[in-house]
């Protein structure tokens, strides 16, 4: 028999599920209805941080399976190699010369969840808070790059001789993940995922403005982008968000 507890936590989880789905399934609201900043700046936190958290959630599962492995100190069945190998190709970690505890040393940097006040500091930036020409055609929220004809959408200002478009997403919830991927896995970000684990492992956990100084090769502003990142995160004190 389910005690009330039990009953409770089970609903209060089904109606998150329930949320996300709808926020998924739901196109962009249009955020360039409100006229007050500060209604604008709520609704879209309350819209992001749930597709934040799913996306970090499936990491976070990826992460416990790793530990799991890393505890067994090479002694893998079949199926735990298995496993292994199925996370090196997700994030990226190429086994060729790498035994397995090399590998599992790699992917404890990547697979880790982005502080949801970076990821909401981010977006709001990059997107112009939900408003941006990229992120209502193409629900990309990040700005994240891509390099195939037809990939995305055109920047109206793109630099003669450039070749990239900007990725075109079907639902938003896919440029979160996207970008999370990105921050875990591409080569400019590896001082970030460091700092990250060197936090983890002196403090128990890092905050977004902490690992917002990594962020020096996400834009061409470099450090003017660093510092516009840590005043909304500041600004609108998203750092109660990485303590959940």
């Amino acid at each position: 028999m389910f005690s009330m507890r039990r009953v409770f936590s089970f609903l209060i989880f089904t109606a998150a599920i329930f949320a996300v789905t709808l926020l998924d399934r739901n196109p962009l609201p249009d955020f360039a209805h409100y006229t007050q900043v500060q209604q604008k700046k709520s609704a879209f936190f309350d819209y992001m941080l749930p597709l934040v958290i799913q996306s970090n959630q499936v990491v976070i599962e990826d992460r416990n399976e790793l530990e799991m492995l890393a505890s067994k100190n090479d002694d893998f069945s079949f199926f735990e190699r298995r496993a292994l190998n199925r996370l090196a190709d997700n994030y990226f970690v190429h086994r060729e010369k790498r035994n397995d505890l090399e590998v599992i040393e790699q992917l404890l940097l990547r697979v880790d969840p982005v502080p949801p006040s970076l990821a909401l500091a981010q977006a709001a930036i990059e997107s112009a808070w939900g408003t941006s020409r990229f992120a209502v055609q193409g629900n990309n929220l990040f700005g994240q790059w891509c390099y195939k004809k037809g990939c995305g959408l055109v920047p109206l200002r793109r630099n003669s001789g450039s070749h990239h478009e900007v990725a075109k997403f079907d639902r938003v919830s896919e440029s979160v993940k996207s970008y999370i991927r990105n921050i875990n896995t591409h080569r400019a970000y590896a001082d970030l995922r460091v700092s990250r684990a060197r936090l983890r492992s002196a403090e128990n956990s890092a905050s977004g403005h902490q690992l917002a100084e990594n962020l020096i090769e996400y834009s061409e502003l470099r450090e003017k982008y660093v510092d516009e990142v840590q005043a909304v995160i500041r600004i609108n004190k998203l750092t109660q968000y990485d303590k959940r």
